[in-house]
């Protein structure tokens, strides 16, 4: 039986006082110049919450008011309502039983969406739950996955070539044949799947008998597996046209870039092919432009650590180093430091491989091996161009190690990153590319290190207990006192599709640079400049901080156990007033 209000859905709300006649008047003359249904007008206009509008209809229709953010629901279910059907009434099958299903909506008032919803479900009878819009929202982004429509275009596209060994070059070159329209859809359906997922990147890796197509979300990969491994070279040529590479060359490396948007979203795809032994490797990073670049506010740093930046980022020439493996989000560190150096009385060049965002005002210079322009061609040149500030990607080779270090003691400030696990071993490691220990100890002055933890989803989190060996490990690398601590682990739900994580925060450590280290530096001594960086009052490891975040519940033992392993460092015993002075922000 449908649910049918007994009155008018304003006229309730008013009687109940739930809003003022007034506010029904406004919210009805509203309605007239939008077009919007009336609930969400009223909430738009502030008279009531979603929250308190979905209860009241769930209370006066009787309906079950349903959380389905914790909802454990099966892709099974959900695809028994279309994706398109889904959206357009906010409407998504929870559960489905022999003779039923139940249906969450945000407006189970819509007899209309109701009557469509029955015909699609049939013979099945439709009974009615009420839910919030922004929860079915996140459920169809997380749900809807694209992994079947994936599998059966693959499928297709095997059908398409199935009487040739070999897929038609010319075909597939000239864009307008009924393979490459199959091409086109796997690529784009792959794509959205990605976006939707928020992964970073896409791995795409043919093997022996079959097709490996791999996501990173937060950092970890998660396989799709295809049979249909001989689509590989069709995907691989279609994206090779994309990027511009040389669609005869197979047996060497290639890089290359586009651009496209998905749902809403500009993408900058990052490629890289590789010959492997059963045909050709893809790797494509997507940089995501419409979020736009990140203020230092805005990457996570906690507010002490942007402070103390700041403070270094004021002086007129030096060297600042940001740490980290890749992935690890240097390149966005960089650029937000960028963005608040970037004013008009400032010249600031950019040496980069590949310039990631395009920033007004500043001069980007894109690195190509292969004419010569590499980074120390080009630091060179720079050094004659008046800049104020200069940002080098990556400190690569002795020759850009030096370049950079003589422009920061010849009246600039340098930026850069290096790959390496902490703050400590990141000036040694310049020592060890051959750079004199005099240059370094002049012109470098601080380092920020980094790494990304997969946060706990909030929508599943729940206390954890400790085991014995927990405890013991905990014991073993920190002597902070851990009994008042509050531990979270992520149980898996639908929005971190089953991980028990959704999304990462930043870990970081900055070693300002003292005369004690500076000395230490001098006289080239590694273990006089690492005990001189331990024992400075501000310098916090990254184990540290790690163990803040997992002390508060925001991360688990498990990744900051994978941290402390990868930093490869003991955590230092801080006195209680050193932690206390420098605990994170979250």
């Amino acid at each position: 039986m449908k649910p049918k209000l007994k009155m008018r859905l304003g006229d309730l709300l008013v009687q109940e006082h739930i809003i003022s006649d007034v506010q029904l008047q406004q919210a009805l003359s509203e309605q007239r110049n939008t077009g919007k249904k009336l609930g969400r007008t009223l909430i738009d206009l502030n008279c009531i919450t979603e929250t308190q509008l979905l209860q009241f209809l769930s209370q006066q229709l009787n309906l079950p008011f349903l959380d389905i953010s914790r909802r454990p629901i099966t892709p099974e279910v959900v695809n028994l309502l279309s994706e398109v059907q889904a959206r357009r009434h906010r409407a998504l099958v929870v559960e489905s039983h022999s003779d039923h299903v139940l249906v969450a909506m945000s407006d189970p008032a819509d007899l209309q969406a109701i009557d469509t919803i029955e015909t699609l479900v049939a013979p099945k009878r439709l009974e009615i739950a009420v839910a919030p819009e922004q929860q079915l929202l996140d459920a169809f982004d997380n749900l809807y996955r694209r992994t079947d429509q994936i599998a059966q275009i693959a499928g297709k596209l095997e059908e398409e070539y199935a009487a040739d060994d070999m897929f038609d070059l010319a075909n597939l070159t000239q864009g307008d044949s009924d393979n490459e329209t199959t091409v086109v859809k796997l690529l784009q359906s792959i794509f959205e799947d990605a976006v939707q997922m928020r992964a970073s990147d896409i791995h795409i890796e043919p093997g022996e008998k079959v097709l490996r197509i791999r996501q990173r979300v937060d950092g970890q990969l998660h396989e799709n597996t295809l049979n249909e491994v001989n689509i590989a070279s069709a995907l691989v040529l279609r994206l090779k046209l994309m990027a511009g590479l040389d669609i005869s060359e197979k047996r060497m490396p290639q890089d290359g870039r586009f651009h496209m948007e998905i749902k809403g979203h500009k993408i900058d795809v990052r490629m890289s092919t590789m010959p492997i032994y059963h045909g050709e490797s893809v790797v494509m990073r997507l940089l995501d432009q419409t979020a736009g670049l990140r203020t230092l506010d805005e990457t996570g740093m906690p507010p002490h650590i942007v402070a103390r930046i700041r403070k270094q980022i004021k002086r007129p020439h030096g060297m600042l180093l940001v740490t980290g493996p890749t992935g690890s989000g240097k390149t966005t560190t960089l650029y937000g430091i960028l963005s608040e150096l970037n004013t008009a009385d400032r010249k600031i060049i950019t040496v980069e491989d590949p310039v990631e965002y395009q920033l007004p005002r500043i001069n980007q210079v894109q690195v190509n091996h292969k004419i010569g322009l590499n980074f120390s061609n080009v630091l060179r040149t720079t050094l004659r161009q008046d800049p104020d500030i200069i940002m080098v990607g990556e400190m690569r080779d002795q020759e850009t190690v030096e370049i950079g270090l003589r422009g920061a003691l010849t009246g600039h400030f340098v930026l850069s990153t290096l790959h390496t696990n902490d703050a400590v071993t990141s000036a040694l490691r310049l020592l060890d590319m051959g750079a004199a220990s005099y240059l370094v100890a002049s012109a470098l002055r601080v380092i920020i290190a980094q790494r990304l933890v997969r946060r706990v989803c909030h929508n599943c989190s729940v206390d954890y207990q400790l085991t014995a060996a927990d405890s013991s490990w905990l014991k073993s690398v920190s002597k902070h006192d851990f009994s008042q601590a509050t531990f979270k682990v992520g149980t898996g739900c639908q929005s971190c599709n089953g991980s028990g994580y959704r999304g990462r925060i930043g870990i970081f450590e900055i070693l300002e640079l003292d005369e004690n280290m500076i000395d230490a530096m001098r006289t080239g001594n590694p273990q006089d400049f690492a005990r001189a960086a331990v024992k400075s009052p501000n310098f916090v490891p990254l184990a540290h901080s790690a163990m803040e975040y997992l002390f508060k519940g925001t991360t688990t033992i498990e990744e900051v156990a994978k941290l402390v392993e990868d930093v490869s460092e003991s955590v230092v015993p801080l006195s209680q007033d050193v932690v206390s002075q420098n605990t994170l922000e979250m």
